[in-house]
């Protein structure tokens, strides 16, 4: 018999067909590549379904398993909860229901001795530097001096005449006489 270790959350505020949508992911998967799955997942049911990985993981090391290297996921379970039902007032007196539903999860654990211990490491991309520029970047504030404001003024209303504000100039009321 193999040795299994068990997690549950029940009530879990979710709808049991989202959690399964994740859940589906790491079925199967080691556990360090599990937890780097729901690390880098964005989807709302990734920070709960972490939250029980995570607490797998601390059973099976209090009930005796030395390296958790050998845990995977032997089987993810969501099973609907108990609905929340309320009512959205409609027209002529009418009512809509609405179903506020909630999941069950059961996540269990196995051994497997002949799988080697991988570690998954997930590390945040970098952003590439700008070519042409070294070292950090600095907020510099512009500031312009009176001298450059005046050499960009007539710069400014070339442009504008050109068709710079051209949304501007084609709604204003005294546009037509132009």
């Amino acid at each position: 018999m193999a040795t299994e270790y068990k997690a549950k959350l029940n009530y879990l505020r979710m709808a049991p067909r989202k959690v399964r949508s994740v859940g589906d992911l790491i079925k199967g998967l080691p556990v360090n590549e599990a937890e780097a799955q729901l690390l880098m997942q964005s989807r709302r049911p990734a920070k709960p379904l972490l939250k029980l990985l995570r607490s797998a993981i601390a059973n099976a090391k209090n009930n005796g398993l030395s390296d958790a290297g050998y845990l995977y996921i032997a089987s993810l379970r969501v099973d609907g909860g108990p609905m929340l039902k309320r009512i959205l007032p409609r027209a002529r007196g009418s009512a809509s229901p609405i179903e506020k539903k909630m999941s069950h999860v059961t996540l269990v654990l196995g051994v497997n001795e002949a799988q080697k211990p991988r570690f998954t490491i997930v590390t945040p991309k970098k952003k590439k530097p700008i070519p042409g520029e070294t070292g950090k970047r600095t907020a510099k504030k512009r500031t312009a001096s009176p001298k450059t404001e005046e050499k960009d003024a007539p710069e400014m209303k070339q442009k504008e005449k050109r068709g710079g504000n051209f949304w501007k100039r084609s709604f204003n009321r005294k546009a037509i006489g132009e």
